[in-house]
């Protein structure tokens, strides 16, 4: 018997963009910027853009690990307010003190919300609310509810408004994070029981995977990646701020989940983080440009609304997209 020739099926280049809808929109806004604001590209915007949004960028480096394994954390933003301040106080005594500072509170709070959600079995969005409350008390407390001077006289404020070989401090600390986070994820033993755990927790554990160490880590990571935004936050602007970091957390979930991460948990990518948390920022800057230009005005709540429409559509774009590489 004669086979029947196997048809042939022409590749179709639209797959490739199949599941990328942040980084198009992301792609699309930025040309759109480049051409209808002179300004856009200048490095005082650059600038401007990249250390306000660095912040967010590192909190949504931990808040994908958290995501991945089916958890939330809304303690971030209050860790970081925490961290900024304890930075600033221990700032006198040098830029490695004022790191620390911050850092080792992070990641005390971060591993505070893993052993509690792990040993009480208590759904980590109540845990984290009420760490939520306690860092933001924390930091009100250490300030005396007032914003706290970082040592000029040091070299503290070097780590937010430095260079090192030519390269902003913020840059490389970020570069430093993001290139020992993305192996942790896919390439390490951690990130593949994370990725599990999302999936299906009852069949990690049934699997032998240790499920409850995992879970630990990736509190513990965001707390101190968390810890290390506040540190650059006090170091940025010269202070520590006790009444800053409302509403991070809500920025950097939605910075995660327009990047791709399912907030079920299961799936997530770095780097579509990093495309979503600039995708987000973009927004804004590009509001700020439009209210530059004087032929509107969108003052703050409108931008709000503006921004969250803009992240439902994505999202939207995101869903369909899976369903069809499904």
């Amino acid at each position: 018997m004669t086979a029947l020739p196997t048809p042939s099926v022409r590749p179709n280049p639209l797959h490739l963009f199949r599941g990328q809808g942040a980084l198009i929109a992301l792609i699309a806004l930025v040309v759109f910027a480049a051409v209808r604001y002179d300004g856009f590209f200048s490095l005082y915007n650059a600038g401007s853009f990249f250390r306000y949004n660095s912040m967010f960028l590192l909190i949504g480096i931990g808040m994908t690990f958290v995501i991945v394994t089916g958890g939330i954390d809304l303690s971030v933003g209050s860790t970081a307010a925490m961290g900024s301040v304890l930075a600033a106080l221990a700032s006198p005594h040098g830029a490695a003190a004022g790191l620390l500072a911050g850092l080792l509170r992070g990641l005390a709070l971060g591993l505070v919300n893993g052993l509690l959600i792990t040993r009480l079995r208590i759904e980590p969005f109540i845990i984290t609310l009420g760490t939520f409350l306690g860092a933001r008390g924390v930091a009100q407390l250490a300030s005396n509810q007032a914003a706290v001077s970082v040592d000029s006289t040091g070299q503290f404020a070097q780590l937010g408004q430095g260079d090192v070989f030519g390269l902003p401090v913020l840059l490389v600390l970020l570069l430093l994070a993001l290139l020992a986070c993305l192996p942790l994820l896919r390439a390490t033993r951690f990130g593949r029981t994370a990725l599990s755990v999302g999936d299906n927790e009852d069949a990690a554990r049934l699997m032998g995977l240790q499920v409850d160490r995992t879970k630990l880590g990736v509190y513990a990571l965001s707390g101190l990646l968390a810890g290390l935004a506040g540190v650059i936050l006090a170091a940025q602007f010269g202070a520590g701020q006790p009444t800053e970091g409302v509403g991070w957390e809500l920025t950097a979930i939605a910075g995660v989940v327009v990047g791709g991460t399912l907030l079920s948990g299961g799936r997530g990518s770095l780097l579509g983080t990093l495309v979503g948390v600039t995708l987000l920022g973009l927004v804004f800057n590009v509001l700020n440009f439009e209210n530059g230009k004087g032929v509107i005005s969108i003052d703050v709540f409108w931008q709000n609304v503006i921004r969250g429409a803009f992240l439902l559509v994505v999202v939207l774009l995101q869903s369909r997209s899976a369903r069809r590489t499904r």
